[in-house]
């Protein structure tokens, strides 16, 4: 499973790294909303929620689906412009512009992402906005989230124009509220780092600033397709005639443990990326994650992990202990060491096993973070 985006032919300098404030306030309001994802975010998230106005809270919680369960396209504005600059600007004022420059039809697509994540990569199937269809099953899904994101979604389709002015205001609030001091804080750090990782990528080439940005990125060896590993299936072009070339990186403070990738067509693919930290875990490998699981999901592995948490065992003691085949046993053994989970060690004559718990043990944050990724 992986997103996988197309960069065959697109020039170098079109490769750019910049801070985002709207995507950050977008990452912001996730955070206030799923604090439990962002445990690292606790003093933030408690201390800003409580010096919310009722008011305030009240109306966040009316679209809190564009960023609550998944992360709405307008909040990536510039890269939704066709002829754009396809950069994010340096203000939030500048970034609401750009959105109100997006065209209703986009516009309601994106806000209203959510309904139909399974049609991403194809764009969302039909405007609500014209087709009884897709109005029909976008309401349907508002209305299983709730009576206020029913209401806000009606409102989004039978006055589009004045919910645009409702969500700018929301937005603007926001940042009066508690984002332009928060904002103020962080952006040096990510303009930094984006001037950093342009400096990479022009000495050391792509491969080696994909890599600083997270392990869970990679690109072949042609230079012509990045992969990101994730739980999801995905493609994008970073040429894309309707949109114009390009591919930007985003860096966010409040991202972590998502790695997203705006890669639906007619935009320009968007990586935001969590800004790495020495206290912050690596993203493991997916492939790894699942074949992990499978190993101990195994009914005899299980029963041999009870023995090898305990101590370590040689193949045939463990024949001996579970009525099992030595060759059975080594077939098992050969699974848990494939998947990384089996310390194996020559002592004399015989070979031993033992099982790592500290792997074991990551497990469940790595499923974790690896489905919130």
């Amino acid at each position: 499973m992986s997103v996988t985006i197309d960069i065959a032919g697109l020039p170098a300098e079109r490769i750019r790294f910049a801070p985002s404030p709207l995507s950050e306030l977008c990452m912001a309001l996730h955070a206030l909303s799923q604090p439990a994802h962002h445990p690292g975010l606790t003093s933030w998230t408690t201390a800003t929620a409580a010096a919310l106005e009722p008011c305030l809270a009240d109306r966040l919680l009316e679209g809190d689906f564009m960023w609550r369960s998944s992360f709405s396209d307008i909040f990536m504005a510039f890269a939704g412009i066709p002829g754009g600059s396809g950069l994010p600007a340096a203000t939030l004022a500048e970034e609401l512009d750009v959105l109100d420059r997006i065209d209703d039809e986009r516009f309601v697509m994106a806000a209203l992402e959510h309904c139909w994540l399974a049609l991403y990569n194809e764009g969302g199937g039909p405007s609500p906005l014209n087709n009884p269809q897709a109005r029909a099953k976008a309401l349907e899904t508002a209305a299983a989230r709730g009576p206020r994101q029913l209401d806000f979604s009606l409102r989004l389709l039978d006055d589009t124009a004045s919910v645009r002015v409702w969500l700018r205001r929301l937005l603007e609030d926001c940042d009066e509220a508690f984002f332009a001091e928060t904002w103020r804080r962080i952006e040096p750090q990510q303009s930094a780092d984006a001037r950093h990782k342009t400096e990479v990528l022009r000495r050391k080439g792509l491969a080696t600033t994909l890599n600083e940005v997270s392990t869970a990125l990679s690109v072949d060896e042609a230079a012509t397709t990045i992969t990101v590993d994730k739980m999801v299936h995905g493609s994008a072009t970073a040429t894309d005639p309707e949109i114009g070339p390009g591919l930007v990186f985003v860096p966010t403070n409040f991202g972590w443990p998502h790695l997203l990738v705006l890669h639906a067509p007619g935009w320009m693919p968007v990586v935001h990326y969590p800004l790495r930290s020495p206290e912050l875990p690596e993203p493991g490998s997916v492939e790894l994650l699942q074949r992990r699981m499978e190993a101990l999901a195994h009914p005899m592995r299980m029963m041999l992990c009870r023995s090898l948490a305990r101590a370590p065992y040689t193949t045939s003691e463990l024949a001996t202990v579970h009525g099992i085949t030595a060759p059975e046993v080594s077939r098992h053994l050969s699974a848990l060491k494939k998947a990384g989970l089996l310390n194996t060690w020559r002592q004399g004559r015989y070979v031993q096993h033992q099982l790592d718990l500290g792997k074991v043990a990551r497990i469940g944050s790595e499923f974790i973070e690896g489905i919130l990724r």
